[in-house]
């Protein structure tokens, strides 16, 4: 399978390493000073705070060309038209890796229905200038499986082959029957979160305000009773049933957790308030519809 990765940043990055380190046919797909360093030095990982900075010597290209069996896309929420418009004109399953609570049918109104798999990265970390620090990739362990699956919910060949070759490169994925319902549950949760934690300052300056958890998860609340689907994880269904006082007392409790800390949720970046914006619009698509 030939693989073309669109977007290096960390996920990205991360993802194109892997493959490549296992012996796949893979691009990474970058533009500007970014093309510029990975020609330079290659994908540059680094554990955490680790001094040691290891080099991964991953093609890149400049522009999206034709021959790709399948794109797995790694861009922001608000970034996903401009993708849409250049992987247009190729041929190619599209693996959209990324935050997105619209569906699958703007996604496929550009590119093709028939092109389309849903998914999320399940991993983390910072750009440190050119080096990608990282914490346990969720996805290159047991613990943490990466969704992918088809906008219909079938397990179809294409799907069982994508899901067989990211395997073999030691990338824990699985088949979601319900990633659409996966990926809306991750929005209705995920928006308020960030937002509240920016709001506060951080996710320890969140978790010493308690009124702003209660609003945050009343927020959350409200996000998942619009959901046109039961939430998936099922899980979260808690988050709906729970009494409000325990909810917030867990919710504290996560917020000054390493997990929070180290998370990314302290990001502030142009770029994640953005993405927010947009998924935030996504999710008042859906409550006006109900």
């Amino acid at each position: 399978m030939k693989l073309l990765v669109y977007g290096a940043g960390v996920l990205g990055s991360l993802f194109a390493a892997r493959l490549h380190e296992a012996g796949q046919d893979v691009a990474l797909l970058a533009r500007g000073e970014r093309l510029a360093a990975l020609r330079r030095h290659g994908v540059q990982l680094a554990e955490a705070d680790s001094p040691a900075v290891r080099r991964v010597p991953v093609p890149v290209v400049e522009h999206p060309a034709g021959g790709y069996d399948l794109t797995a896309v790694f861009v922001r929420t608000h970034q996903v038209d401009a993708v849409l418009e250049s992987l247009a004109g190729l041929e190619g399953d599209v693996l959209f890796l990324l935050n997105w609570a619209a569906g699958p049918e703007p996604l496929g109104a550009v590119i093709g229905p028939e092109r389309v798999l849903l998914g999320f990265g399940m991993a983390g970390g910072t750009m440190d200038g050119d080096v990608v620090r990282y914490r346990a990739p969720g996805f290159m362990t047991r613990r943490i499986a990466m969704p992918i699956g088809e906008p219909d919910g079938r397990t179809t060949p294409r799907l069982e082959r994508i899901v067989r070759t990211l395997r073999t490169a030691g990338i824990n994925a699985k088949a979601e029957p319900r990633m659409d319902a996966w990926l809306k549950t991750h929005a209705a949760f995920e928006v308020p979160l960030g937002q509240a934690v920016r709001a506060a300052g951080g996710p320890v300056a969140l978790a010493d305000d308690p009124d702003a958890v209660r609003g945050m998860l009343r927020l959350m609340r409200r996000n998942l009773a619009a959901l046109p689907a039961p939430p998936v994880p099922r899980g979260f269904a808690a988050l709906r049933t729970l009494p409000e006082g325990l909810l917030v007392a867990t919710l504290r409790r996560f917020l000054r957790s390493p997990t929070a800390v180290h998370s990314g949720l302290s990001d502030a970046s142009h770029a994640t308030v953005a993405e927010l914006a947009r998924l935030a619009e996504q999710i008042r698509a859906h409550t006006k519809a109900r």
